[in-house]
């Protein structure tokens, strides 16, 4: 497949949560992933989505509730992770271009979910890493989360944070207004 460098897709992904360490016999599934197309010539953000995901080895706690706002009941309603990744493969193109994330947790949850369900991995090789991107081109001291990067580039927190499809659209805002700098610098 061909390398397509007009979109960034831009993802988050909340899975399954506890305040402490699993229950047995559960381990941390994604329960929502949420996606931003960021548009590379523009520098728009095109689309803004959210797909649940039905767990597959766990529940989701009052905890997850309380942090993501995905009740149980909402995270049944959901497809499978095997479908969710097809879906990302079929109408985002995900192998072909490059993608962007804050943080490297999310990538690590789709390796650690796909590996362990027998899943095909979604996306191709190109990873960007928007949280470390952010503290190298504003010369931080250290990396900060994602509301911290917002405000410190001047730049509203939309939606409601901890939930994927609000998250991808203010990451996609935080690249946006990265690659904007670099250019205007070149």
């Amino acid at each position: 497949m061909a390398r397509l460098l007009d979109q960034i897709l831009v993802v988050d992904v909340e899975s399954t949560c506890w305040e402490g360490a699993p229950p047995a016999g559960q381990a941390s599934d994604i329960i929502e992933i949420g996606l931003c197309l960021l548009d590379v010539a523009l520098l728009t953000r095109v689309e803004r989505r959210s797909i649940l995901v039905r767990p597959a080895r766990s529940t989701v706690s009052s905890y997850c509730t309380q942090l993501t706002t995905i009740t149980q009941a909402e995270a049944d309603e959901g497809m499978t992770l095997a479908d969710a990744c097809r879906l990302l493969v079929d109408d985002f193109k995900s192998p072909a271009r490059p993608w962007a994330s804050y943080g490297d947790y999310d990538r690590r949850q789709f390796e650690a979910n796909c590996r362990d369900m027998g899943i095909a991995y979604p996306f191709g090789p190109s990873h960007l890493n928007v949280k470390t991107l952010l503290a190298l081109t504003t010369g931080a001291s250290r990396e900060v989360g994602m509301s911290e990067g917002l405000r410190a580039l001047g730049l509203p927190l939309e939606g409601t944070h901890h939930r994927g499809g609000d998250d991808a659209w203010n990451i996609a805002a935080i690249l946006a207004e990265l690659l904007r700098r670099s250019r205007q610098g070149l």
